[in-house]
């Protein structure tokens, strides 16, 4: 498969005219708990021509190249991902992040040595903090759930200790959280919802897991409250990205 999204990602490249910085995998295969069935999701940062910049009809700042039930592959431009840098955009982090990287290059090295001083920490917990409420409340409610979900609500949960901990943004496999983050007596569930996760279809279904519940309803009224507590973030400016962005469009990167 790494070999048929090489291939899908240097047609792009010729039938958009542009240049792949960076393309990894994103999802539960980089998050280390894919499923047998699970499809492949592929991001890529990319940027065009000068010219491409210089004209008064925009571009889209998006390609969305492939969708089935196998490849996802979609990509941002690269003046997109500065400016949602600069507004410390959590995906963003976890695509530089990736332990999966199908293509990379020297420019989007730089990049990831700036990227650090980017992150909001208030930002990225209220991310984390809304991805784990609102999947928890939609999918982990009722008798029967579907267990992948428990992990759509506790890697954020985690994410979010991760950050308040190290001020930092969170790593993207799974297994560094846990060994991190989790209490050890949650462990024990969890290893057993991953050995079934990886074992088991994407729509596996099961009882409702009350004692996890529990803790995660915890967790949640926890975290909100000392996130609304936190002094605002303070942003950096525009000059680096605005560098790192000429240094893209003007040489071959």
């Amino acid at each position: 498969m790494k070999s048929e999204i090489t291939r899908q990602l240097e047609e792009i490249e010729q039938a958009e005219n542009v240049r792949i910085l960076h393309a990894v995998e994103s999802g539960s295969r980089a998050w280390g708990f894919a499923s047998p069935d699970s499809d492949y999701d592929v991001r890529f940062i990319y940027v065009r021509r000068p010219e491409d910049y210089l004209r008064l009809d925009t571009i889209r700042d998006v390609i969305e190249w492939t969708q089935d039930d196998i490849l996802d592959i979609n990509g941002w431009d690269l003046q997109k991902a500065l400016r949602l840098l600069h507004g410390s955009n959590p995906t963003l982090f976890e695509w530089n992040n990736s332990p999966i990287i199908y293509k990379s290059s020297e420019y989007w090295t730089a990049v990831k040595q700036e990227a650090n001083d980017y992150f909001l920490r208030k930002t990225g917990l209220y991310h984390y903090h809304s991805m784990a409420s609102s999947n928890y409340r939609e999918y982990l409610k009722g008798e029967t759930v579907r267990l992948k979900k428990y992990f759509y609500v506790v890697r954020p949960l985690l994410a979010c200790k991760w950050i308040l901990d190290k001020s930092c943004p969170p790593p993207v496999l799974f297994s560094e959280l846990v060994e991190a983050e989790l209490e050890p007596e949650i462990r024990p569930i969890i290893d057993n919802l991953l050995r079934m996760k990886i074992d088991l279809p994407e729509v596996a279904e099961g009882k409702r897991i009350d004692v996890l519940n529990a803790y995660i309803e915890e967790a949640i009224g926890d975290l909100k409250e000392i996130i609304e507590n936190l002094p605002p973030d303070a942003k950096l400016g525009w000059d680096r990205l605005n560098e790192l962005f000429r240094e893209a469009v003007v040489t071959d990167g």
